[in-house]
């Protein structure tokens, strides 16, 4: 199970130069915004990537409106975990469980799952929370993540899964975020 207590949310390039080049930009927005606001409500900590600012823009608006006051990382590596300031702000954050949501899923996304787990992290990728340009390449980086660890599932599961049931904090608020 997915412990609240032990997670920390990693959203990775959700950048305005890069996110309309994806499938279904769109709903991924859509559904990146209410995961977002979801971990909110349940207090997660997030750590928010944008890969190369000068040339792939600011965090979308629609995102940032969701994140409320933040400070992106900026980085050039694929991983990033290859960026100190991202392994500082993970370090730091104390938390052991890490959802990802991001693009390209595979490419950075996929990079920074597979390398947290090979430092000991419980890795969970939110699949309707990452695309990439080509299907085939979303779909076969899931499986690949899939086979070195990482677990795979939606934002509407994950959400309900750290809320526990209906009578618990944040099942409200969660539901509501989801209608």
């Amino acid at each position: 199970m997915i412990n609240k207590e032990e997670t920390v949310v990693v959203a990775i390039d959700f950048q305005k130069k890069l996110l309309p080049a994806m499938i279904e930009a769109d709903e991924l927005e859509a559904t990146v915004t209410k995961m977002i606001e979801g971990a909110k409500v349940l207090n997660l900590p997030i750590i928010v990537t944008q890969q190369y600012t000068k040339g792939l823009g600011e965090t979308t608006d629609s995102i940032t409106e969701a994140l409320g006051n933040f400070t992106p990382i900026e980085k050039t590596t694929f991983s990033a975990l290859q960026t100190p300031e991202f392994e500082k702000a993970l370090v730091a954050s104390g938390k052991k469980t890490v959802l990802i949501l991001g693009i390209e899923t595979h490419i950075c996304v996929q990079q920074t799952a597979i390398e947290l787990v090979e430092k000991g992290y419980n890795v969970v990728v939110i699949a309707n929370c990452c695309s990439s340009r080509k299907k085939h390449d979303k779909r076969f980086s899931l499986q690949r993540m899939a086979q070195a660890g990482v677990i795979i599932t939606t934002y509407e599961a994950v959400l309900f899964e750290m809320v526990g049931g209906a009578k618990n904090g944040g099942f409200k608020e969660v539901s509501k975020i989801i209608k």
